[in-house]
């Protein structure tokens, strides 16, 4: 190995000067410059000793005549290229096979921040449906995050990664958090490495978003004017008194469901389950429960993402959470309210 992690180097496109605190492979190294870490290739570095010694010698000549039409146009690092906006980035890390040919390893994951806002965030990455790797934290505007690695083979199982950001400076004409989710297919992830090493990048990104989003404000409603023109108000806020009880645990399974279930179709038993899930949760909403378990079971995790897809549309759900439980594995998925 030409490198070894602490070795100074120079980096030939910009001329600046850093050092190596990564080895990811036998063509890749990831290096320091001026306390920013990004991936270069081995022919785009080398020591910084042949600078050092040609400068030197370089007082004793005269400096050759430059015209404007052969200055080269200076730069940068080959680090993340990514346009404004907050950004997922991969960076593919390669090995040898058997037969001495590059195969993909694993995949390092860095989130991208090219806005000006600090941000808070909360990370799940869920593999085959099931959360592996869960994490919350801050980055700040122009920085780049390290969030964790993913086997290579780990992305064929239908990856997803799911973000929930709020300002680490709130702000009241901002909205109080965003959601961003990305789910990659297989066939999209071979494609987008395959153009990647075709421009020779070392990386390649999905945005999240572009801006973070104004705090959407809902218009009241003057209820003054049906009350003069004779309609009869009610108080809503009594409304719970007639309410059936709500409860901290739902069990979505059909047999809890309904006792006539086994000549029904899987359609129609995903749809008597969204229906009680639907009813459920508004009876818990109008309570004002902090939290609320619901049991969905594991199966090929259908039932498991649509109520996922629905949370993410409700404006009272802080967060929510699929992870392993005692009593009942990864076959619930817990809901925290925020009102």
């Amino acid at each position: 190995m030409k490198y070894e992690i602490g070795d100074k180097i120079l980096v030939l496109l910009s001329n600046e000067e850093g050092k190596v605190v990564e080895i990811i492979n036998d063509k890749m190294v990831m290096i320091e410059v001026k306390g920013v870490k990004f991936p270069a290739y081995m022919d785009q570095i080398d020591f910084p000793y042949f600078k050092m010694f040609t400068e030197k010698r370089a007082i004793e000549k005269k400096p050759a005549t430059v015209y404007i039409d052969n200055v080269k146009r200076e730069k940068t690092p080959t680090k993340h290229k990514v346009a404004e906006g907050v950004w997922l980035n991969f960076l593919p890390v390669y090995d040898k096979d058997v037969f001495d040919d590059d195969i993909v390893e694993k995949i390092k994951i860095f989130l991208i921040n090219q806005t000006d806002n600090a941000l808070n965030f909360t990370y799940n990455c869920m593999i085959a449906g099931d959360s592996s790797f869960l994490l919350k934290n801050s980055i700040e505007p122009l920085h780049d995050f390290y969030l964790h690695d993913v086997k290579f083979e780990d992305m064929n199982d239908s990856p997803r990664f799911d973000f929930e950001f709020s300002l680490l400076n709130p702000d009241k004409k901002k909205a109080l958090y965003y959601e961003a989710s990305l789910k990659i297919k297989a066939k999209q992830l071979f494609k987008r490495i395959e153009e990647m090493q075709l421009k020779n990048e070392a990386t390649f990104s999905y945005i999240l978003f572009e801006n973070y989003p104004d705090k959407v404000e809902t218009e009241k409603f003057d209820v003054s004017k049906l009350n003069n023109a004779g309609f009869r108000i009610y108080d809503a806020s009594k409304s719970r008194e007639n309410l059936e009880s709500a409860r901290s645990v739902i069990d979505l399974h059909i047999e809890k469901l309904t006792d006539s279930w086994k000549h029904l179709s899987n359609f129609e038993i995903l749809t008597i389950q969204l229906k009680a899930f639907e009813k459920f949760y508004d009876l818990a909403v109008a309570h004002y429960q902090t939290s609320l378990v619901v049991i969905h079971g594991i199966g090929v995790g259908k039932l498991r993402d649509e109520i996922h897809d629905i949370l993410k549309t409700k404006k009272e759900v802080k967060s929510f959470i699929n992870q392993y439980h005692p009593s009942y594995g990864y076959g619930a998925t817990e809901i925290f309210f925020s009102y």
